[in-house]
């Protein structure tokens, strides 16, 4: 079969498409043959080399795909070959066939496009396990989204709005801020014109927020602890702006909490708890169209490169995602 290979670190251009061998599947297994795949920011960080895949999974990109089920382990009763899903990966979802244990496997909601299924299990494992699953985020709490526009960030909106959250975002354009509010969020902050913790101050009568998910990191943390409420919970999930310091005092005068976590590093018994929480909590709210995929633009895979350098630019607005077939 085809898929994207990285044979050394670096640009975009550092990914290849080659031949390479089709997956083993075992007893756990469902083997999916691709339609679409996913593009985040954890495909951008291992292509560069400082991310590598967990032991077994498979070395090529890829963290979530859509597709058609093609074969079932001997042990799998609850899919079938021809049954349309979506899946979480630990890797290899650019390509044309990934095997993933069954626990992983989601139907595709009603109502979505199976193209644009791909970009719903990444963000809807992260959201839920971090905002609802550690952060505990509760009806009537505040909740503070860094980068609305992404895919993170354009459901951690939707499903706050649909779960009786008052929703603040950033973004990084008066362009993005208009498409949070259209979402639901409350307020919507141009970080490039406004300072996100004098914002969530005014908007909060100076509570400030109950629950933080940050994908920035960096010097975003201290702030994040200047803008938590009493007893809030800061969930750190990426850092994209190098070491990240603040002063202890000043999380024990808020007796906050901050929690980093990652998502693909977890095991698999985790992972498919989280799916299963998922599939009980969100698919209810997507097959409702309370909630829907944003998908910012879909890319050939032999033009995956093309893909990155979207998502490096930091113009789109929604999920990226790669067509297989």
């Amino acid at each position: 079969m085809r898929a994207i290979t990285v044979p050394t670190p670096g640009g975009p251009e550092a990914m290849l498409l080659a031949d390479v061998a089709e997956p083993t599947v075992g007893d756990r297994d469902v083997l999916i043959r691709i339609t679409a795949a996913g593009v985040n920011g954890a495909d951008l960080s291992q292509r560069r080399g400082h991310y590598n895949p967990p032991p077994g999974a498979p070395e090529w990109l890829g963290l979530e795909v859509s597709g058609e089920i093609a074969a079932v382990g001997s042990a799998v009763f609850e899919w079938a070959p021809g049954d349309q899903v979506c899946a979480l990966l630990a890797g290899g979802g650019y390509a044309e066939f990934v095997a993933v244990d069954a626990g992983l496997v989601l139907p595709v909601p009603p109502g979505v496009d199976l193209v644009e299924a791909a970009g719903l299990p990444e963000v809807a494992a992260t959201v839920w396990s971090n905002v609802y699953g550690h952060a505990q985020l509760r009806p009537g709490e505040t909740l503070l989204v860094h980068g609305g526009s992404s895919g993170i960030g354009s459901m951690a909106i939707q499903l706050g709005v649909a779960t009786g959250a008052h929703v603040i975002t950033t973004a990084g354009s008066a362009e993005k801020a208009a498409f949070c509010r259209n979402l639901g969020a409350d307020v919507a902050i141009d970080y490039t014109q406004q300072d996100f913790v004098e914002v969530v101050a005014d908007a909060t009568h100076g509570t400030g927020a109950d629950v933080v998910l940050d994908i920035v990191g960096g010097d975003y943390l201290e702030r994040n602890i200047r803008a938590l409420a009493r007893e809030g919970r800061i969930m750190e999930i990426a850092s994209r702006r190098g070491p990240s310091t603040f002063d202890i005092n000043h999380l024990m005068m808020k007796r906050g909490l901050i929690w980093a976590t990652t998502l693909r590093a977890r095991p698999l018994a985790e992972k498919v708890a989280i799916i299963a929480e998922v599939r009980e909590h969100v698919w209810p709210l997507l097959e409702s169209g309370r909630v829907r995929p944003i998908i910012d633009s879909v890319f050939p895979i032999e033009d995956a490169a093309q893909a990155h350098i979207r998502m490096e630019s930091s113009r789109h607005i929604g999920k990226i995602l790669l067509q297989v077939r």
